[in-house]
């Protein structure tokens, strides 16, 4: 039997068009990007030649019934609909395109009753559910606006609201720090990745940033976030306070408790903030409307300027600082694509070209044969089609405006 623990904890993930931001906090540069262009043709090269081949990879790793997985079905649903998106997303490739369209037939075999898309024997159905409705909504094809009516209206349902009650049958109250967020699917301990992975879907098929739903779920992604001024939970008045998310707010075990994938503070102090969550959080800030002046939007984008790096997950233990990259590499892209600035100027005052400096990083972590893999491999980043996906997403954001 596979357990929650073995399957695999997605997340990925829309851009907003943003005014442009004033001076960065700090400095006395004019505003981040204003004459700076996106990309430049030597990137823009790069990126497309790692696409090709990523994408060739993926096309190459097709299983007989025209679905992807992780082996022995693992995770089939899912990751066909990772690679589906990628694949809609490329100019070779359409709606009609045989590979693509025995692609989704495969999927919508995993169409549920309840309109949720996901196989019953893997759980993670909020995770699955919300890669197909990304993956449906990019192929903006017709035939498919039934299965993504019935996916979205089962995402709505998962979201966890007062008066519904937890797995044990405890009532979830307003203060609950449960409430407004989602869980694996059944309305157990919620967290931010599949929060985040639950608006990113609704956002990308056209829910409007004011829905009732993603404004009640931007209350859960605060109680997420290392800010006490806005965050009443104890753990965060206990931290660094630097404006960075961790991956819950609350423990099954202990209401009053959060949980960092990255462990306690410095000194032991509250929990550590991370570059994989706090990019979800701050892509989820900015999906949820806020403006880019909003205090906790600029404490969330001041922490991102103090830790810019792309050799690691910023801020995780040096011993597993590479757990979760490819993870981090999506959510850096689709966040600072939101964002809408080419040019992040760090707490030192160094300008860096967002685009730039991720196609150089995936550059040098490509294979050979056009994939990508994670040596540590934990959350599965060691599986090279699940990795790929993350890293061809990734650069596709740099193409987009």
């Amino acid at each position: 039997m596979i357990t929650t623990r073995q399957v695999l904890p997605l997340c990925l993930v829309l851009g907003l068009s943003m005014a442009a931001w004033a001076a960065e906090p700090g400095t006395t540069k004019k505003p981040a990007g204003a004459a700076a262009a996106p990309l430049d043709a030597k990137h823009r090269k790069l990126a497309e030649e790692m696409i090709d081949r990523g994408v060739a990879y993926l096309v190459a790793q097709r299983e007989d019934d025209g679905a992807w997985s992780m082996g022995r079905n693992i995770n089939k649903p899912a990751i066909t609909a990772l690679v589906l998106k990628v694949l809609v997303q490329h100019p070779k490739y359409h709606i009609d395109s045989p590979v693509v369209r025995k692609g989704f037939e495969a999927l919508l075999k995993f169409r549920q009753a309840d309109g949720g898309i996901y196989d019953p024997k893997m759980g993670v159905a909020n995770y699955t559910t919300s890669v197909a409705v990304m993956a449906m909504a990019a192929a903006k094809d017709p035939r498919y606006q039934g299965a993504l009516n019935a996916a979205i209206k089962y995402l709505r349902g998962l979201q966890i609201t007062t008066g519904s009650r937890t797995p044990d049958g405890k009532e979830i109250t307003k203060d609950h720090p449960f409430r407004d967020g989602v869980s694996y699917g059944k309305h157990g301990r919620p967290d931010l990745s599949n929060l985040g992975m639950w608006i990113q879907a609704l956002r990308e098929a056209g829910v409007a940033a004011d829905d009732p739903a993603i404004q009640n779920a931007l209350r859960f992604v605060l109680r997420c976030q290392e800010r006490s001024e806005s965050n009443p939970s104890a753990w965060a008045a206990e931290g660094a306070n630097e404006g960075g998310f961790i991956y819950a707010p609350a423990t099954r075990d202990d209401l009053t408790k959060g949980e960092s994938k990255a462990g306690p503070g410095f000194g032991g102090r509250g929990l550590r903030s991370y570059g994989s969550m706090t990019y979800v959080g701050f892509m989820s800030l900015l999906y949820a409307g806020l403006a880019k002046d909003d205090p906790r939007v600029r404490a969330a984008y001041t922490w991102i300027r103090r830790y810019w790096r792309l050799d690691s997950n910023p801020n995780m233990p040096k011993i597993r600082s590479k757990e979760g990259l490819f993870y981090y590499y999506h959510a850096f892209a689709k966040a600072l694509r939101a964002w809408g600035q080419p040019i992040i100027t760090d707490i030192k005052g160094v300008e860096h070209n967002w685009r730039h400096e991720l196609i150089d990083a995936l550059r040098g972590h490509m294979s050979k044969d056009g994939s990508w893999v994670n040596a540590a491999d934990r959350w599965h980043e060691g599986h090279p089609i699940l990795v790929t996906c993350y890293a061809v997403l990734a650069l596709q954001e740099t193409l987009k405006k």
